[in-house]
Parts: C-alpha cells; structure tokens; sequence
C-alpha cells in the first residue's frame, strides 16, 4: 500500500534529499504536499514533478509568483503558518517530514501530532524547545516520532528489540567539525566559508555551524532526553572523525551496540520513510578495510562551550532550552551575516542564558513568549559586544 507523506521544508538539505530517496521508491511513496520558505522555483519545480496536491510557501509575498508558476496544474498553492498547518494535518497522509529549520517547527510538529499523524522529525528545535509537551502529546495521541536526525536514528535502530530499561546510557557521536583541531588562538580568526566546510557532511548553513561550535551537539543531547525517555546523566558525547559509527547504546550488561554506515542522510532517511520495512537501495555502502581506523575522543569543551551551556540548559529544564535555541539562532544568524566573530557565539549564548528565569512546565505560549525574549535581548546583546 502508497505510503502518502508531507514534506515541510522540502528545499532544504534533507528535504531534498527526502525527494531524491523517494524518486527511488516511487513505486512505495506518494508525495502529497511541499513546503518552503522562500525557494519559490524550486519549489514549484518539486510540486511539478512529483504531482502533489498542496504546494505551500512561507513567505506570503511570494504566493503570487508560486500560483503563477503552478497555473495549469492540480497543486493548490497556500502561503504562511496558516498552510504549512494545514498540509501538516491533513487526513490522507500517513506520515509528516518535518525538516524545517528553527523553532518555527515547533507547531507543525504539535499539529500534525494531534492530528494522528506519525512524524519524520529532523526539526531538533522541536524537541529542544518543547519536547515534554511533544511527546506527551505523541503518548497521548498513540502517534510514532520516527527520528531523521543520524544520531538520534542510529540510536532508534540499537534499541529495536531492545528494553529501554535495561539501556545504561547513550553515547551520541560527533564528527567534531572542521575546527576540532584547530587552537583556541586561531579560533579567533574564524571565517564564514571555513566554518562552512564542514569534513563529513553535506548540510544546511544554520546546522554546520552549530556543528563548528559543538551545539549541535547539545541540541540532540536534549533531543535524545525526550526522545527516548534517558537522564542527562546517562547520555554520553564523544568526538569520532570519520563520521562512520553513528552513535551507541550501552546496556546494563556492558553489551554495546552501534550503527555505522557512511555518512550520508540518505540512509536515514529511508529508514524512517519505509519504517517498519528495510529497502534496498544504490547508496555506498560501508568499507571498512578501506575506511582503515576509527577514533574516538573527548569533546574540547574548553574551546567549545555550547556542548555545556546545552547540558546546563537541559537540566534546568522549563523554558531554559527555548532560551538556548532560541540565543544560538540569532547569534549564528549574526555570525552568517558577518557581524560577529565565531567565538562570540557562545558568549552571547552564556549571557541571555544567565539573564533567564526559568518558568517550570511551561505551556506552549510560555515558551513561545522564552523564545521571543531570548531572541530580543541576544539581539540586543549581539549589538552591544560588536
């Protein structure tokens, strides 16, 4: 039976590549709707060859343009929050891609969840932001969050056939980015491109830098906190290069189990969109005699704080991880835009995060109103240091 899905953010990084794995199992996947948020061409061209019935942009000024270039075909065009939530919803799919980038994720995913609809989530502001009301709804709506994320993924796929109460911890991989040798003087002197080249890793700008600072990081410990239900305590960062084991699970027994594989999102990706099922594919597949070594080493925490600052954010719990996401947003859209330098990102991090109170289990509109004051006073902060 056609699986249906929706893709929002469908002309970033792994929506693309979403598509790209899908061309491949056109025979299994029915592609009903595409968002973007401002790639208006692109995104008519992926409504145009995939058929689909909801084409939706972000960006409302570009709503006339995108039915201009949909005229003559079956793809209703919609624009705004408005109709990312209404292809999130929609009552013939069986599953929502969520590859949106920022908190503006965060509704969808709660939409499409209440909606009964299962979720491929590779939105972590999702999670970071809200992921005890996530996944209470998920509980409450019998709703699957499938992770796209290769980390959190691997993780999924160690523990099938698996008790969760017999996992000891969780150790999540980090490829280190392209500064993991790089001193703390030199760090100083960072640019955008060289903070860009990413080693492994082919993705969007926002997600590589925050793999340059290690927050990426961070924001997938607090993801796999809610994912998979673990303490802080049990859940493990260790730095390994070649990008090959995607991440382990130790269990009580001291058995650890790993999912490795070349690092290509496409792997995942499939996963969750043929999940229960395995397909074959034409992806490289894993080489280790060619690979030759794996290595495995303690994150630089001295050099890169934002690994910390989001365990210290996890822990405080309430609204202090919206705050987190929320100042390293606008310090790394600052940094992208050339006004700050790359070391100021975690700085100006630490400051908004010190000014918080935090509210305890807070409702949705409490941490949409964190988010909205982190992001003001990081603003602001930004604007003082530079």
């Amino acid at each position: 039976m056609m699986k249906k899905i929706s893709i929002l953010g469908a002309t970033g990084s792994i929506g693309t590549q979403t598509l790209e794995v899908i061309d491949y199992l056109e025979e299994e996947i029915s592609v009903t709707a595409v968002t973007a948020n401002n790639s208006v061409d692109l995104l008519a061209q992926q409504a145009q060859e995939f058929d689909v019935d909801y084409a939706v942009i972000m960006n409302q000024d570009h709503q006339e343009k995108l039915e201009s270039l949909l005229a003559g075909t079956q793809t209703k065009v919609l624009s705004g929050l408005e109709g990312i939530l209404k292809v999130a919803t929609l009552t013939n799919i069986d599953l929502v891609i969520n590859s949106l980038v920022g908190s503006i994720g965060v509704r969808p995913t709660l939409a499409a969840i209440r909606a009964g609809n299962d979720v491929g989530l590779a939105n972590k502001e999702t999670l970071v932001t809200a992921g005890q009301l996530v996944m209470s709804e998920a509980d409450a709506h019998d709703v699957s969050i499938l992770p796209v994320d290769s980390e959190h993924n691997a993780i999924f796929q160690a523990l099938e056939g698996n008790q969760r109460k017999d996992v000891e911890r969780i150790i999540l991989t980090a490829s280190g980015g392209p500064f993991r040798e790089t001193s703390a003087e030199k760090l100083e002197e960072v640019t955008v491109d060289e903070a860009l080249d990413h080693p492994n890793w082919d993705m969007g700008g926002k997600i590589t830098i925050d793999s340059a600072t290690l927050m990426n990081k961070g924001l997938e410990v607090i993801e796999a906190k809610w994912l998979f239900d673990l303490k802080f305590d049990d859940i493990d960062v260790v730095v390994h290069s070649q990008s090959i084991v995607h991440s382990l699970v130790e269990y009580e027994d001291h058995s650890t189990l790993a999912e490795l594989g070349m690092p290509d999102m496409k792997v995942p990706i499939q996963y969750v969109l043929t999940y229960p099922e395995r397909k074959s594919n034409e992806l490289e597949a894993l080489d280790l005699a060619q690979i030759g070594e794996l290595t495995f080493e303690e994150p630089r925490t001295n050099s890169f704080p934002c690994l910390e600052y989001a365990y210290q954010a996890g822990k405080a719990g309430g609204t202090m991880p919206a705050v987190l996401n929320a100042a390293n947003e606008v310090a790394v859209a600052k940094f992208l835009q050339g006004d700050l330098k790359f070391v100021q990102i975690p700085e100006i991090i630490a400051e908004v995060i010190e000014e918080h109170q935090v509210i305890n289990k807070p409702e949705l509109e409490d941490i949409l109103q964190a988010d909205k004051w982190a992001r003001e006073i990081a603003e602001k902060v930004g604007d003082q240091c530079c």
